[in-house]
């Protein structure tokens, strides 16, 4: 690394962890302003809600990078241009091409840190910060039906890799933060879908390697593999203390059903995605959320090309604080629009690539153009 690639950096750098910083102070005080209503209730204290709130940062710090990548860049590059300092070095055989490629290896650094949050600590802490609030409120989690929770999975006739048999309905009335079923509810059908089996158990505790072990069971089988037609059909009813039920849903695929997709990791997303595949399930809303997942790293690259052509703005052209205004509006924009596609790709059934490229392509396509503008003028 050349000194200039280094001062470039060391500057680049602080501008940006200053900006991400005042950003994430930000969202941490209007988080903590929502969570105060809730302090006092079902034993819900202060420290649980500033603990909840702070487990939260690393999700910001992930959707925050880009916009504070473009911030810290404007800034840098525009108190260069108001010292001097970025004329002296196109003086000094500084071309535009040359900009971006130092430009380019800083922003890897930051897409290493964007991905890093993404995929490991966020998706983490998030899981984690729903623990402390239903441990401190000694709630559990169920879904928005009166029933409960709903899942399918297949019934293979050796563990999760054999030949499919059938077809098997998961019911749960509540999943408790420890992970533990309640009020769990099987009802299996052979491969004609004819219902063949129903199993009632009080809890089920996961065990591990597909296993769930199932307490307080109550099974209704039906003698020749299915339901007859007629009402005579004969029945098998057994009552059980345990009972060992291999599966391919995990405590892993349950919680993605109460989990934010875009809070979740590229790696859960495309094991949730096959499994609803393999059950011939809707997967758009997931599979945009995995590209997106994989392209938004690379979205600070986008950020940093549109910060670029505002080193060539002479400062009597506008204030920095102007520059920074006009990076916030454009990393706001950004956000709104790549949000916006989401939802056009999820109502239109577009592409999911494409529902999660469009966007950085298109603030490309705009950096592009206008570098090429103030290069010609300058």
């Amino acid at each position: 690394m050349t000194v200039l690639e280094r001062y470039f950096a060391s500057e680049i750098i602080r501008s940006v962890l200053f900006a991400l910083l005042a950003f994430l102070s930000l969202f941490a005080f209007f988080d903590l302003m929502g969570e105060l209503q809730e302090v006092g209730h079902n034993g819900y204290m202060i420290q649980h809600a500033m603990l909840f709130v702070l487990l939260g940062m690393p999700g910001y710090v992930y959707e925050l990078m880009p916009i504070a990548t473009l911030i810290g860049t404007i800034f840098t590059l525009a108190q260069l241009a108001a010292r001097s300092e970025f004329t002296i070095m196109r003086v000094s055989s500084l071309s535009t091409v040359m900009a971006a490629k130092i430009l380019a290896k800083i922003g890897v650094l930051f897409m290493l840190v964007t991905l890093l949050f993404g995929e490991l600590l966020a998706p983490k802490s998030s899981e984690l910060a729903e623990k402390v609030r239903l441990q401190a409120q000694g709630a559990s989690v169920s879904q928005q039906f009166r029933s409960g929770l709903w899942t399918k999975d297949q019934i293979r006739a050796d563990g999760v890799t054999g030949a499919i048999v059938g077809t098997r309905f998961f019911n749960a009335q509540t999943i408790t933060p420890a992970g533990r079923l309640e009020g769990v509810r099987l009802y299996e059908l052979d491969n004609e879908f004819h219902l063949a089996r129903i199993v009632t158990a009080r809890t089920g505790d996961y065990l591990g390697k597909n296993t769930w072990q199932l307490n307080g069971v109550t099974e209704t089988s039906f003698a020749d593999g299915r339901v007859q037609r007629e009402i005579t059909a004969p029945l098998v009813l057994r009552n059980l203390p345990k009972e060992s039920l291999v599966s391919e849903i995990t405590p892993e695929i349950l919680s993605v059903l109460f989990s934010d997709p875009d809070r979740m990791s590229a790696y859960d997303l495309l094991a949730y995605t096959r499994h609803l595949k393999a059950n011939n399930q809707r997967t758009e809303r997931y599979e945009i959320a995995f590209w997106k997942k994989l392209i938004y790293p690379l979205s600070v690259f986008v950020m940093m090309a549109m910060a670029l052509p505002f080193a060539y703005l002479h400062f009597r052209a506008g204030g920095v604080s102007l520059k920074i205004f006009t990076g916030i509006m454009i990393g706001v924009s950004f956000l709104l629009v790549n949000n916006l596609f989401a939802h056009l790709g999820l109502l239109n059934t577009w592409s999911p690539f494409l529902t999660a490229t469009l966007p950085s392509l298109f603030f490309l396509a705009i950096a592009a153009g206008t570098l090429n503008m103030v290069d010609r003028h300058r």
